[in-house]
């Protein structure tokens, strides 16, 4: 993420956070301006992407800490540290799985249902339906094959020389299956 996708994205909320801290619209405007500055300096050393949000809030409550410093006010810690916390439905995996289950088509989400949901064996599967041990087999695989592509065209995980998925979860915007 560039500093200029930060920027879009929380420009408004961090701004709103600092005004709420400082009363005063042309303080508010310098401190973001410093926060942006840190941010944008210091957004390649990052690890997590999914703790961007909270990191970008750290330096803006950071920045208003040195504000009050630099003036000789005060402040009240608690209060403080209690509001910085803000909650936000965290984008999950089951969010993804959720939608690429529903994208498959019936003929294979079923089976799959039965074998991996429902724990039935394989054979007990294709009696139920009604069809081939060889043709049920086929759908189970060809539905988790589904199901991890999903994951790749979704969140952009890939698969490593072992075949397994590996990644993390993107943001819900950057999402194509369940924003």
């Amino acid at each position: 993420m560039t500093t200029n996708q930060v920027w879009t994205k929380y420009a408004t909320d961090i701004q709103f956070f600092i005004l709420s801290k400082v009363k005063d619209k042309t303080i508010t405007d310098d401190i973001l301006q410093d926060t942006f500055i840190k941010i944008h300096t210091k957004l390649h050393t990052l690890k997590d992407i999914k703790k961007l949000k909270p990191w970008i809030f750290t330096i803006a409550r950071n920045s208003i800490m040195d504000y009050f410093k630099s003036t000789n006010q005060t402040f009240e810690l608690a209060n403080f540290e209690t509001e910085t916390k803000i909650e936000e439905h965290k984008h999950t995996e089951k969010d993804c799985l959720r939608g690429i289950l529903e994208s498959l088509p019936k003929k294979y989400r079923e089976p799959l249902f039965l074998s991996d949901i429902k724990g039935l064996k394989q054979q007990e599967v294709a009696d139920t339906l009604k069809q081939s041990l060889p043709t049920t087999k086929s759908q189970i695989q060809r539905a988790r094959k589904l199901i991890a592509k999903g994951f790749i065209d979704c969140c952009g995980f890939v698969l490593n020389e072992d075949g397994k998925l590996v990644g993390e979860i993107q943001d819900k915007d950057d999402c194509k299956i369940c924003d």
